[in-house]
Order: C-alpha cells, then structure tokens, then sequence
C-alpha cells in the first residue's frame, strides 16, 4: 500500500483528490495539509511515500515545504500538482528537489501511475512540462553580469591590460582575470575581443 499525503490550500480540490485516490486498491491517503506550513508539520507525523503537492498557497508555498521536507526526510517523494506550468516555476520545483510535476487537467489514471511511479523513485513530468523543461535546459538564460565584472569588461574595450585594469580598480591582476574568466563563461566566448564584441551586441556595458 502507497501511503500519500495530499497539500492543496482548496479543501474541494484535496476532497476530489482524495476521492480518486482511494478507488485504486494500492494507493491511501494518510492526511492532508492547507498551507506548506501544515505540510511540513503533517509529513513528520503521517510519513507518506508520497507528497502531492500543490504549488502556490499563502504563507509557505509548495517550492518551500517541499525543500523543508527534504531537508528533514532527504527520502521522501514529492510530486508537484498544479495548475501552472510557467519554466519559472517548474524549474523552482525541481531544483528544491521534486520528483514529479503534474498538472491538475490529469486523469485519474495518470495520477494514480505517476503516484506509482514516483513511490518506485522514479522522476514524473507532464509530457508538456517536459518538453519545457528540456528547452530550458538546452537554451538556458544567460547569467547577469556583476557590477565589477561589467566595470572590468569597459576597461578592457579602453584597451587595458590586466595591469591597467587593476591599478584602475584597485584589484590584483589575479582577481582581473579571475573575472575576465568569469565574465567569459557567462557569455558564451573564449577571449577578451568576442566578450567586449558580445557585451556591446547585448548593451551590456552602458
């Protein structure tokens, strides 16, 4: 028997819930929580196999119980079912250490796996949160410069040399390249010419 334990801030929605879950012969529910706070106090009394958690409640949301929750059962199976599908928010989820995300348009016969499936370890996504998740992964946005490491790239379009720039900044010529390396990774090229080039196309440098 899967012991599961439903979050969702709508009693309507975890009674519907609740009501599909209970007609599969393997799966039960074993409590039910209205805010991430009443989560992670529940799951340390109930211990379900499985959280299905919902993503956006008042008070502690659903990406911060399911982290609280990992934190203290590094074990436990949490699913994330919500209605959004936004890439912000599904990689908030997974990066806390979700298992799964659903979405509420699910059948019973998809949750009821997926409730499954994650209980066996493994990792469930809607096909159309996959796909985003995919895209997200292959196409990440690009990191922000900081305010040094755009103060340094100016002084390298003036023509500076690592000396220059440290002397300007009052910096080592080590820490200059430590951020010229960085600033290198962050966009994407391999010499100072291509990152000032870049950051110019961006409007990165003012």
């Amino acid at each position: 028997m899967i012991r599961v334990m439903l979050v969702d801030d709508h009693p309507v929605v975890r009674e519907g819930l609740r009501g599909m879950l209970e007609a599969e012969p393997d799966l039960t529910v074993v409590g039910e929580a209205g805010s991430g706070d009443e989560a992670v106090a529940l799951d340390r009394v109930a211990g379900p196999d499985v959280v299905l958690m919902d993503l956006r409640m008042p008070g502690l949301d659903g990406v911060g119980a399911t982290k609280r929750i990992l934190r203290e059962q590094p074990g436990r199976r949490i699913v994330v079912l919500t209605t959004y599908e936004t890439d912000a928010d599904i990689l908030r989820a997974v990066e806390a250490g979700a298992s799964g995300y659903l979405l509420k348009d699910a059948s019973r016969a998809e949750l009821a796996n997926a409730i499954r499936a994650a209980a066996r370890g493994e990792t469930v996504l809607a096909p159309s949160v996959a796909g985003k998740l995919v895209n997200r992964v292959r196409n990440p946005e690009p990191q922000p410069l900081s305010a040094r490491e755009v103060e340094v790239l100016r002084l390298v379009a003036k023509g500076g040399t690592n000396a220059d720039i440290g002397r300007a900044l009052h910096i080592s010529e080590a820490t200059v390249k430590t951020h010229l390396l960085r600033v290198f990774g962050k966009l994407g090229v391999s010499d100072r010419t291509a990152a000032v080039t870049t950051a110019m196309e961006r409007n990165l440098l003012g």
